[in-house]
């Protein structure tokens, strides 16, 4: 357990990790490529591990330094594994690596923790299952582990509904290229998280794979098609800039964020947007962006174009006058955790008035008081709530290790607010 000191304003410089978004969709693909890959800036985190740790268990040679990867890339060709591959907790590498597995031959199992054991597959399992993959839930819940005869990845068209992950797309975009023919993704309803696909799409493009998007309806890739290796230097990630730019915005003291690019594809640098609607002053740069705290009011907002950034919200939300409704966010309950209950739970524990919506939160704050809060083993719950400690006295974060998962340095770097 960790407790949080108060701080009575921050005014700082921070430097994020990489963008794991990045990270693991680049490791993945310069996997497949044909050619040797160095990869600068790649973050280090539970995450990314679990990424590599797999794709060299597929046969793919992966040299690790302290500032770069290099990556001896397979064609489109993995092998199979000798033995099963483990994730823990990373939604990103068993969704993705479902489809890369399809690759290769042979049987190839996969799975996760017991949390992973219950987060939803069954729209990836069958959007691959139309496109000729054989794929099953070993325990037949549309669940992990699964069970993937490889070699398989025929192509064809498939319809997958929208509303719950862009994962399940990206996962068979960024294998695509591969298979054996054209490849047409169907959405069914509104696709959710859309940023991410730009990023995935944008990613593909940088390593010479085209995909035709038909205004997020669907989207085609054309056989043939295989990534060429390149040098590529992943940039700092949005997602864990919110933490520090909420800082600011609850201590009304001033950060900016020395590697994150306004320009950027990540869809979670919009967040600023979010904070100036609040009350916050934003100034950007080519290369850096600050914000600055301010009087902050409740807004009535949906999140659905960057639900990981809900529980930063959430804890922003308790110390602006008024409510603050989130919407669009129904996709956080099947994330590390049902984080919409945990973030009602947890907030109502430090003071304020929540009420839990289906697809989201209606907050009003009240009076503060100290807490241990839970963090169910859920990174972002961990790193937001540390946040409200900088002006709750007394605020404890249990299993703050639990941030390993994307952000190994956060309490380090939220240390250094304390120097300034």
């Amino acid at each position: 357990m960790l407790e949080i000191k108060p701080i009575s304003q921050v005014n700082a410089v921070v430097t994020v990790p990489s963008s794991k978004s990045y990270s693991n969709r680049v490791l993945l693909i310069a996997a497949l490529a044909d050619g040797q890959s160095q990869i600068d800036n790649c973050l280090s985190c539970d995450d990314t591990r679990y990424m590599i740790d797999a794709l060299k268990s597929f046969g793919i040679k992966i040299i690790e330094g302290k500032t770069q990867i290099t990556i001896h890339g397979c064609s489109g060709q993995p092998q199979t594994p000798k033995n099963n591959i483990f994730v823990g907790n990373a939604g990103t590498s068993m969704r993705f690596l479902c489809s890369f597995a399809a690759l290769s031959p042979g049987e190839i199992y996969i799975d996760g923790n017991w949390r992973m054991q219950k987060r939803p597959l069954k729209y990836l399992i069958h959007g691959l299952s139309e496109l000729g993959v054989e794929i099953k839930s070993v325990n037949n819940d549309g669940c992990p582990p699964v069970k993937i005869k490889g070699g398989n990845f025929q192509g064809g068209e498939t319809v997958i509904g929208g509303e719950k992950s862009s994962q399940y797309f990206t996962s068979i975009l960024l294998s695509a290229p591969y298979a054996k023919k054209d490849v047409t993704i169907k959405v069914k309803g509104e696709l959710t998280s859309k940023p991410y696909i730009d990023l995935t799409l944008d990613l593909m493009k940088t390593f010479g794979a085209q995909v035709e998007n038909r205004s997020y309806s669907s989207f085609f890739v054309k056989a043939g098609q295989g990534y060429k290796a390149k040098h590529y230097e992943v940039e700092g990630d949005a997602s864990s800039a919110s933490y520090f730019f909420a800082a600011a915005a609850i201590t009304k003291g001033c950060v900016k964020i020395a590697n994150l690019k306004p320009a950027t594809l990540q869809g979670d640098i919009k967040f600023i947007n979010v904070l100036k609607r609040m009350g916050c002053m934003i100034k950007k740069e080519e290369n850096h962006i600050e914000v600055h705290g301010g009087s902050l009011i409740g807004i009535d907002i949906n999140m659905n174009e960057m639900p990981d950034l809900v529980p930063t919200l959430s804890v922003i939300a308790l110390f602006a006058r008024g409510e603050t409704k989130i919407t669009g966010v129904s996709n956080l309950r099947i994330k590390e955790t049902d984080r919409i209950k945990a973030l009602a739970t947890e907030l109502a524990q430090l003071g304020g008035s929540v009420e839990e919506l289906d697809d989201g939160l209606v907050i009003v704050p009240g009076k503060l008081h100290p807490a241990e809060i839970e963090t169910y083993e859920d990174h972002r719950m961990a790193m937001s709530f540390a946040i409200a400690g900088l002006k709750i006295p007394g605020i404890k974060i249990k299993n703050p290790e639990c941030v390993s998962k994307s952000f190994p340095g956060f309490f380090d770097e939220l240390q250094t607010l304390y120097n300034k």
